[in-house]
């Protein structure tokens, strides 16, 4: 990788959220390097289920607002993680949120009628060009997306993932591409250390209603301490769908989790995981740019 050049990271996320909940602590961290943030969101999380009592009028089969509000809960986070280059593919609200459904237990599957407008049932080779067009003018070394099955299987993730791996396979500039993932060691850990937190709010996930990958399929992890300021006003900012707990008397990542609407608590974590899906691993076991 061209050290001397300045370094540009580009991630591609499907929904307001999930840039904080899977890879926030990365994006504070590298921000805070100076390196050049760029966040591709690909819809505006339209619909999401809706935390608040009090947002519940926002919701798709009432006001259907929640994409509106939902970009400023995401400006909100970006400004907490240091990103200013925060982009729609294809513009606000170009493809909509498909929704999801359960297929099982932490496993996503799609609606059996979506939107018109629904992201993973758009033109794909639309999307690609849109990312393409973004890739070759911020130029990034390194990009970030989700694994083929979307981490957990929602079809919008999938897409995600989907048009990130053709559209970067065209870019010469991007040297590597990551997929945020979390291994089942470091999930357990943090779900073993809720458990014994007093307090907690909610109860605490099984691991096996938990998406995670064997620990010895991450290639990189990334250390993300220093950044739990950062990632806990990010993921505070993300109000209609998570909700946050942390032990004051122990600040350590350890003693902090969230829920989702759902009401179930999951550790936040203080390393960051990936697998590398191409490029050299040369120097990327904890960075992934391999400085």
């Amino acid at each position: 990788m061209n050290h001397t050049a300045p370094l540009r990271l580009l991630l591609v996320h499907a929904h307001p959220d999930d840039e904080t909940l899977t890879t926030g602590g990365t994006i504070a961290h590298y921000a805070a390097r100076g390196v050049q943030i760029t966040l591709v969101t690909c819809t505006l999380g339209e619909e999401g289920e809706i935390i608040p009592k009090e947002l519940q009028g926002l919701a798709s089969d009432q006001s259907d607002q929640l994409g509106g509000y939902r970009i400023g809960e995401l400006q909100g986070a970006c400004k907490a993680l240091g990103v200013t280059d925060f982009r729609f593919l294809g513009g606000i609200g170009r493809w909509r949120d498909s929704g999801m459904t359960w297929s099982q237990p932490g496993y996503a599957g799609e609606l059996s009628e979506p939107h018109p407008r629904a992201f993973a049932i758009g033109d794909r080779r639309e999307q690609e060009a849109e990312l393409e067009t973004m890739l070759r003018e911020v130029r990034p070394q390194v990009v970030v997306t989700y694994t083929d099955d979307g981490g957990y299987g929602h079809p919008d993730h999938v897409r995600a993932h989907q048009i990130t791996m053709s559209a970067t396979s065209r870019v010469a500039e991007v040297e590597r591409v990551f997929h945020t993932v979390r291994p089942r060691g470091a999930l357990a850990d943090g779900l073993q250390r809720l458990s014994k937190s007093e307090g907690v709010p909610f109860p605490i996930a099984d691991i096996e209603e938990l998406a995670h990958i064997p620990d010895d399929a991450v290639t990189t992890a990334l250390d993300v301490t220093d950044q739990q300021s950062s990632l806990m006003n990010a993921l505070r900012s993300h109000e209609t769908q998570i909700s946050l707990w942390s032990d004051l008397r122990n600040s350590g990542p350890s003693a902090a989790g969230f829920a989702l609407s759902n009401g179930i608590a999951q550790p936040i974590l203080d390393v960051e995981h990936y697998v590398l899906a191409s490029g050299t691993p040369d120097g990327c076991a904890d960075d992934l740019f391999g400085t």
